[in-house]
């Protein structure tokens, strides 16, 4: 891959992790990213935000680790088999990543109800898809539906040697389908049928409950700065 040029933001607090400070280094906006472009950072442990693509790069903390999933070999364990069987009825549809009003206001509804986020009633359309949305990516928003409802909604990006699962929302009122697991196991299979190797599921981070799941999805590979290595696994998890 050629060099491409980054650029360091300043320090911020986390919003992962409690009293700690985060930093983050950004593709240059002068770079011509494109899906292809991404594919190489993707593996190299980026991400992106809307058009941004970043990785952490915080001085004193190494907590936020890339991860991806090895399709092939994925079992799912009996709480994931469980959510496969909850959701049998559930119905799939694939849309582009066009702004939706349907998708927008689920998408309000879930941080009021998950993150506790006030004021997320002034959000505007533009918010929403410069945060999930790109111009130069191949990304789809992915419907999850009960009985011809809209009650999940699955952003995923298509690289070239896999899936990466950006972000999902759900209506609360869906909490019993366990509808975050059931997107992973649809990305999982979906991957399979494309006949892809890899879905990216982003930053694992052990500290914090609402990234520690991916440790429940495996034979997971871990992105150690230089190389993928497999996930250890660790006696003290109960995933």
């Amino acid at each position: 891959m050629t060099t491409i040029n980054l650029y360091v933001s300043g320090e911020y607090p986390c919003g992962y992790l409690k009293n700690h400070i985060a930093r983050s280094a950004f593709v240059h906006p002068s770079e011509a990213i494109n899906n292809a472009l991404y594919s190489d950072l993707i593996a190299l442990g980026f991400r992106r935000s809307g058009d941004n693509v970043y990785r952490p790069s915080c001085t004193s903390c190494n907590a936020c680790i890339p991860t991806r999933l090895k399709v092939s070999e994925f079992m799912p364990n009996r709480s994931q088999k469980r959510c496969i069987a909850r959701n049998q009825k559930t119905e799939v549809v694939i849309k582009p990543d066009l702004f939706d009003a349907g998708q927008f206001a689920l998408y309000k509804r879930y941080l009021a109800s998950r993150h506790n986020e006030h004021g997320n009633l002034e959000l505007e359309a533009d918010d929403f898809m410069g945060f999930l949305g790109s111009h130069w990516c191949n990304t789809h928003f992915v419907e999850f539906r009960n009985e011809g409802a809209m009650f999940a909604v699955a952003v995923v990006d298509q690289v070239e040697n896999g899936l990466s699962a950006v972000y999902t929302f759900f209506d609360p009122d869906f909490s019993d389908y366990s509808p975050g697991v059931y997107a992973v196991l649809w990305q999982i299979e979906h991957a399979r049928q494309l006949k892809l190797d890899w879905l990216y599921l982003g930053f694992w981070i052990k500290q914090c409950q609402k990234m520690a799941y991916k440790s429940n999805y495996q034979p997971l590979q871990l992105f150690d700065g230089k190389q993928w290595v497999d996930y250890p696994g660790d006696e003290d998890e109960t995933g």
